[in-house]
């Protein structure tokens, strides 16, 4: 019963907001959404046509170019949420002990419908579509240094997560009153700055931010999916060196 009151306390905010409040978030949420991801989303681009040809003009620096690219804009977003007098802890982020046990079986959740995922789409490509080239592999982003791969790794769950899950489907909920919208912005645009694996790695891999994005949608909890996206990230950048 308290679960249906606060949905509906939700939706009738979302209601409430005035247009001009709407088009300032609106506008907010964009800036922060291209200022994050508008170069990224260009290098997959760029890499989905080049492939491996194009990764020294891509991957060159490409760890410290993340820490002045996402350090940054983790600040933009704790800037536009205290604005309004509210903080990361309002979009999720709250550290309880149990969020790193369900970040771990979320990982495995996620990794399982990552593994589903890529069967089904490389069975419809194989049934309908002839072979094509094969997009690039985290094996060949993951050649340099550990030395700075490590503590980028760690940021980047914070980074991608409070801002493509948590920021960007709170906002757009509150603005259209819609988990299901939420869920889908929030997968689509994490999916179009992994293009560069290529089309069936990169609709595999969105079955993991699919997997994520519905438990946002369900538990408002952000934690747990920082915890799980920096396992997968980790345990990926190990499995590679």
């Amino acid at each position: 019963m308290s679960t249906e009151l606060a949905s509906v306390d939700q939706d009738m905010s979302a209601l409430a907001l005035s247009r001009d409040e709407k088009r300032v978030r609106w506008f907010e949420l964009l800036l922060v959404l291209v200022i994050a991801f508008g170069g990224s989303f260009l290098s997959s681009l760029y890499l989905m046509k080049a492939g491996k040809a194009g990764l020294p003009m891509v991957s060159e620096f490409r760890w410290a170019r993340g820490f002045v690219q996402e350090i940054p804009c983790l600040f933009l977003l704790w800037y536009i949420l205290s604005r309004r007098r509210k903080s990361f802890r309002d979009i999720g982020l709250r550290w309880l002990v149990r969020d790193v046990a369900v970040g771990l079986g979320l990982t495995l959740v996620s990794y399982v419908a990552y593994i589903i995922g890529g069967f089904i789409v490389y069975s419809i490509h194989r049934a309908f579509f002839p072979a094509g080239t094969s997009g690039v592999t985290a094996a060949d982003l993951s050649s340099h240094s550990l030395l700075l791969a490590v503590p980028f790794a760690l940021i980047n769950p914070f980074f991608e997560e409070l801002i493509v899950r948590a920021y960007l489907m709170t906002e757009v909920k509150a603005l259209t009153g819609s988990w299901f919208l939420a869920s889908l912005s929030s997968v689509a645009i994490q999916w179009s700055y992994h293009l560069y694996y290529g089309w069936d790695a990169s609709l595999s891999i969105a079955f993991m931010f699919l997997t994520f994005s519905i438990y946002f949608a369900r538990t408002q909890r952000a934690t747990p999916l920082v915890v799980a996206h920096g396992v997968l990230d980790l345990w990926a950048l190990m499995w590679w060196k």
